[in-house]
């Protein structure tokens, strides 16, 4: 996909309240995958001096980069229906993170995305899956 789509795709994280405090920026459109990275900021701790991020930052990622894979195909908002989320590792602060949204089913009513979360040194930090309604409204 284009860097346009791109572009539109941050137009609307820029409207979110939310995501603006999580700093997340579409990276890359192609197809049926997304790049999303949020920035490590020290309001993602877990907790004072561990220097590490909350699995809630890690979540909202997940479930952002799915949502914003699945807009970006039907051009319109999608409720989440169920989202999961594996940690792997701790996310040490400092670096920022990535997550690669994947496309596995675009139908009628559902829609389902895969997304792997990675660090700056490319370790895999979290995996996972969301579902969405695919209808409009």
């Amino acid at each position: 996909m284009t860097d346009q789509n791109c572009e539109k795709m941050q137009n609307i994280i820029r409207s979110v309240p939310f995501m603006q405090l999580l700093e997340m920026e579409v990276k890359a459109l192609d197809g049926d995958t997304l790049t999303m990275d949020m920035p490590f900021t020290n309001q993602l701790s877990r907790m004072t001096m561990t220097n590490q991020v909350h699995g809630g930052a890690i979540s909202a990622l997940i479930d952002s980069a799915a949502t914003f894979l699945v807009v970006s195909k039907l051009e319109h908002g999608v409720p989440t229906i169920n989202y999961r989320t594996d940690f792997l590792k701790p996310a040490v602060g400092g670096s920022g993170l990535s997550a690669k949204a994947t496309m596995r089913r675009l139908g009628r009513s559902v829609a389902v995305v895969d997304v792997d979360v990675t660090d700056e040194s490319g370790a895999l930090i979290a995996i996972g899956r969301g579902t969405f309604g695919t209808s409009e409204g």
